[in-house]
């Protein structure tokens, strides 16, 4: 019955693998370094998951086999390997062009660069496996399987440090294989790339033997290095290496024999573990493409590269079809993007539901906004929901400041004023109302490309902001040290010592041994987390990302350490999650997967650091390799606990002594933060967007007594009356509505034998809404049919009365759903067969609304009540009426064989004028179809249920309905259309109460069956 749904944005992130189908010019590829596996057959005008259900995450590499484009194999783990780059756990393969997936080894390749088929033999695959991305492993290198990944071969394989980045084959002779050998490996405070063994090695026999190509290559230490081949020339081959002082592009003319080094201008080095990717032209042996910050093309074999402009920045992928090279698909941090014209043109990238975030946190409005900073783009913010009244999702984002690493702070009562971060130590405070942002850095000192040690304050690339809800005006931000301002970051003061291990080794300039390469990821020795009490100003937790955790509790005048003895080394505090329930409880997700520790780390103190128990030990529900990255405690019920992590969620009933998955609909891929706000869980993802787990009150009423009970009614939330079904068509993907708003949850420990059925009753005794098991008086109520199999269900009221009974078969213009229910107290009872149970929901209005008084609200419902009460009394006029007429018509075309005398005939005829001439009042006999009513002229029925729109109804285009005491004009309106009512009403009760009886005389005297009026 709990079901995760996605918020968006549908804004792309980080895509490091694509490919496309030769001669399908439609059909392509990409993974996502978070989001797991999409296809489009549209040419990227939409995408789908295909990986869902089966595996997801960091994917490094996709492959269609030529010879079958039904098998397509996928190794996981991007080898870009960027600060917060996830692990893979090996390859996956499918044999039905991405329906279903089959694991098929290497769990240990830790980053997968390449995949390569054989174009004649789907089953010869060979993987680039760089390995474990954050410490040395054996599993990595060139790997081979001849039986479509039944086994595998590890023939290329130089030392527990060097893997490959990529692999090439040539077309012409498949058995000629090309590998980049690269030391690569990343640790919180470095990024490590270049060793000896690296560079350019060759296969000629299909990979049973490899030789290091020299003869012109450079030497020394060699970092990342690509490699491709002429689809034109299989002799020209074309490497992009990392190397001082001789790095850039060579060519080989002589299938590696030899080496030019033809181009090594630094657009196509920069950054060089993040890009160096080099792709040939398929048709043209002078044509390659360079892929770095942006996407480059040469003519003139490698010699120069010139700007193909591209949606996105940061280029990773480029796959090229060899039947027409205008045909191409790019990967980017935008994800992955189509031109069918050589790039002149692309694909967007704003249909892609994959950003990558760092954090969320939520404010108080209605509907409730998230915020984060998604990778490579802005800092963005987005409704947990849309209404109806929005045309498009994208006019519900805001950029709110700071950059793409955000964090953002707010003050969750007061969100018009925003402090966004960005690296360096970068504080916006952003002025939603005046549109205006402000610089208000602690101390704008730029880090980048700067040694750690030479720094004022260390700043992490997301270094923490976090804004006081005291209403004392301060902002908390953390370097080494924690530091606050009370003017609006106009001026600061440094409270904390450095609560660092201040480590000088851990400081230095990070790349190397080649380039460094430092934008603020790697600066270590960092305050990584800080959490403010939310019941007292003074107190003040701080945690650090090389394993401290310090408190203050008078306002930064004092600080005391308070690490758990059990911490991990160097273990990065995630997060820190002050208890709502007691003073001095709190909890720590601590992390060192950035040190190939993958082991989870939950702690929970109840005596403000004096101890501390480890919560995990991954033998008690979460497994032993899956690193906790956020935690958060329930606000209602004490000992709920939610865990993120990075490959899904958790909960623990207990306190955290046992763990069980969260993950119901929720895509694998990393958890990088969480807020349990507003009855909803809300997390962000690390490539899948936002999602949040609408009502959280099943899993806070969870107990051993629902657990062993036959059956359970939970008790609901509170409903707010609100549109929340989403908004009107926009024509691009777009999130939907939030269900409800009324959520009400049942559990069945076994599938019922008898009829189900849940009633809402208001505080007359009237049933508001039923809603049953039975499949045909579900129908008839037009209400979902509920469940009636073992498990946890869920019903979404709309928050409504049923509407009115309308007339089955015929076109009806108009509003036709359920008439509002005003705020207050209501009764949900679950029926099973005989037994039954009672649980109150309260209905809240809408707090966007003001003016409105509850006598509004009830003055609303009667009068809508009684106009859909008139237009189901005019369809039942209808119903008997057409009911009638039916039967008349049945006696004329049966009159002969029956010997029925003309007089009777005749008299038929007449009744059934006299019945189409009420009809023909009640309703507009000649509408058809949808808009037949803008050729004929409106009848009774919507003349009415015109009304009933205006007074308790959406329109046409899904916008709210509305709320309160309607105008004067609606009551004046039902006066005068009650009046042609009465008219009409009395013309069909003397059809049906005078005309029929007497016309049933005559039959009588014929000896035939009378005309029914149905009841």
């Amino acid at each position: 019955g709990l079901e995760w749904r996605m918020v968006g944005p549908f804004r792309g992130g980080r895509s490091t693998a694509v490919t496309g189908v030769p001669g399908q010019p439609f059909l392509f590829y990409q993974g996502t370094t978070g989001g797991g596996v999409w296809k489009t057959d549209d040419a990227g005008q939409t995408w789908t998951n295909i990986s869902d259900g089966y595996f997801g995450g960091s994917i490094g590499a996709v492959a269609v086999a030529d010879s079958d484009p039904n098998v397509i194999y996928v190794g996981q783990g991007s080898a870009c390997i960027r600060g917060n780059t996830s692990t893979g756990r090996g390859v996956y393969k499918s044999m039905d062009a991405g329906k279903t997936w089959t694991f098929i080894g290497l769990p240990e390749a830790g980053q997968v660069g390449r995949i390569r088929v054989h174009p004649s033999n789907s089953d010869l695959v060979y993987v680039a496996a760089l390995g474990h991305p954050f410490g040395k492993n054996p599993e990595r290198g060139i790997f081979r399987s001849s039986d479509g990944g039944a086994t595998w071969q590890h023939v290329l394989a130089l030392n527990d440090s060097t893997g490959a980045a990529d692999i090439a084959m040539n077309p012409h002779n498949p058995r000629v294989l090309y590998a980049g050998m690269w030391r690569g490996e990343r640790k919180p405070w470095a990024v490590i790339s270049g060793a000896p063994e690296g560079g350019v090695y060759k296969s000629t026999d299909g990979g049973d033997t490899w030789k290091k190509l020299e003869n012109g290559l450079p030497t020394g230490l060699i970092g990342k290095v690509n490699v491709t081949v002429s689809g034109a020339n299989g002799d020209r081959v074309w490497a992009i290496i990392q190397n001082e002082p001789d790095g850039g592009v060579y060519r080989s003319d002589d299938a590696g024999k030899s080496w030019t080094h033809v181009n090594s201008e630094n657009k196509l080095r920069q950054r060089a573990f993040y890009y160096t990717h080099i792709v040939a032209d398929p048709k043209d042996e002078n044509t390659v493409y360079g892929l770095n910050t942006n996407l480059y093309r040469s003519v003139d074999g490698g010699k120069t590269f010139d700007n193909v402009e591209v949606p996105h920045g940061d280029v990773h992928d480029l796959w090229i079809d060899p039947k027409n090279p205008k045909i191409m698909i790019v990967a980017n941090d935008g994800g992955a993007q189509v031109t069918l014209n050589g790039g002149e043109t692309w694909s967007g990238y704003m249909n892609q539901p994959t950003a990558e975030f760092y954090d969320v946190i939520v404010d108080n409005a209605y509907p409730y906004r998230l915020y984060a900073g998604q990778q490579d783009n802005t800092t963005i913010s987005v409704p947990s929901w849309h209404s109806g009244s929005t045309l498009h999702a994208k006019s519900g984002w805001e950029n709110v400041g700071g950059c793409e690493t955000g964090p953002v702070g707010l003050d969750p009562a007061n969100p018009d004023v925003i402090y966004s971060g960005c690296y360096s130590g970068i504080i916006d405070r952003w002025d939603r109302a005046q549109q205006q942002r402000r610089w208000v850095s602690v101390y704008p000192e730029e880090q980048s490309g700067d040694a750690a040690y030479n720094l004022k304050y260390r700043f992490q690339w997301v270094a923490p902001i976090v804004v006081s809800p005291h209403g004392d005006n301060a902002i908390y931000h953390g370097s080494n040290y924690v530091h606050r301002s009370t003017d609006g970051g106009m001026t600061w003061e440094t409270i904390s010592p450095d609560l660092t291990t201040n480590t000088r080794a851990h400081q230095d300039y990070a790349g190397g041994p080649i380039d460094p390469d430092i934008t603020g990821v790697e600066v270590f020795n960092t305050v990584f987390s800080i959490a403010l009490s939310a019941a007292d100003p003074n107190e003040l937790w701080a945690g650090t990302d090389d394993g401290r955790v310090h408190i203050t509790r008078d306002g930064g005048a004092s600080w005391t350490e308070i690490t758990p003895d059990d911490m991990p080394r160097y273990g990065t505090v995630d997060e820190i999650e002050l208890s709502s329930h007691a003073p001095g409880r709190a909890f720590l997700a601590v992390q060192r997967y950035r040190e190939d520790d993958f082991a989870p780390y939950v702690f929970r103190t109840d005596n403000y650091g004096d101890s501390w128990r480890l919560l995990t030990n991954g033998r008690n529900g979460i497994p032993a390799d899956y690193a906790v990255r956020t935690v958060r405690e329930d606000p209602e019920r004490r000992g709920l606990i939610y865990a993120g992590t990075e490959f899904g969620m958790f909960v623990s009933f207990d306190d955290g002594r046992r763990w069980q998955p969260l993950q119901l609909n929720l895509p694998i891929t990393p958890i990088t933060g969480m807020r349990v706000a507003h009855g909803d869980v809300i997390v962000s993802t690390q490539g899948r967007s936002f999602w949040i787990l609408e009502g959280a009150a099943p899993l806070r009423q969870l107990s051993d007594e629902v657990a062993g009970s036959e059956s359970y009614l939970y008790a609901p939330g509170p409903a707010i009356r609100a549109n929340t079904s989403g908004m009107w068509g926009s024509g691009e993907p777009t999130p939907g509505g939030r269900p409800g708003p009324g959520l009400i949850y049942y559990y069945l420990a076994n599938e019922a034998d008898a009829e189900v059925r849940l009633d809402i009753v208001d505080g007359s005794g009237a049933t508001v809404r039923s809603f049953t098991s039975d499949s045909a008086a579900a129908a008839k109520l037009g209400t979902q049919k509920l469940e009636t199999k073992a498990g946890m269900h869920r019903v979404a009221w709309d928050v409504t009365y049923a509407g009115p009974d309308t007339l089955g078969g015929v076109e009806v213009s108009g509003f036709t759903g359920g008439v509002k229910a005003p705020p207050g107290d209501y009764q949900v009872r679950l029926s099973i067969g005989d037994a039954s149970q009672t649980q109150s929901i309260t209905v809240l209005p809408d707090p966007r609304i003001r003016g409105v008084t509850q006598a509004d609200y009830d003055e609303q419902l009667r009068l809508g009540l009684a106009v859909r009460d008139t237009i189901s009394s005019i369809y039942d006029k209808l119903r008997k009426l057409g009911a009638v007429r039916d039967q008349l018509n049945g006696i004329k075309d049966r009159a002969s064989e029956a010997g029925l005398s003309e007089t009777i005939v005749s008299s038929a005829e007449s009744l059934i004028a006299s019945v189409t001439a009420v009809e023909e009042e009640l309703r507009q006999v000649k509408n058809k179809s949808g808009q037949d009513m803008l050729r004929f002229p409106p009848k009774l029925d919507t003349q009415y249920l015109t009304l009933y729109s205006y007074i308790t109804g959406v329109d046409n285009y899904g916008f709210g309905g509305p709320e309160g005491r309607p105008a004067q004009g609606a009551y004046d309106r039902f006066d005068d259309l009650n009046a042609v009512w009465s008219e009409v009403r009395a013309q069909a009760e003397d059809v049906l109460g005078t005309e029929v009886p007497a016309f049933n005389a005559e039959l009588a005297q014929a000896n035939v069956p009378a005309v029914i009026v149905p009841q």
